[in-house]
């Protein structure tokens, strides 16, 4: 037997063990937009500061 974390320091225990059939890893399929929309991406404003004024965050609430 093989611990993989710090042994357990106990007199005495009970031990269950579950055997697991082991399986092929699923493969992960990465989505890429359509060509047809490349470079069409707008950003409105700076990315870090809010695009609404400040005073127009009143109306937002409602």
């Amino acid at each position: 037997m093989k611990w993989l974390g710090e042994q357990p320091s106990v007199q005495s225990a009970r031990v269950i063990v579950t055997v697991l059939e082991e399986t092929a890893s699923p493969t992960v399929k990465r989505r890429f937009p359509p060509a047809s929309i490349a470079g069409k991406g707008k950003t409105l404003g700076d990315i870090i500061s809010p695009i609404v004024d400040e005073e127009d965050w009143e109306c937002l609430k409602a």
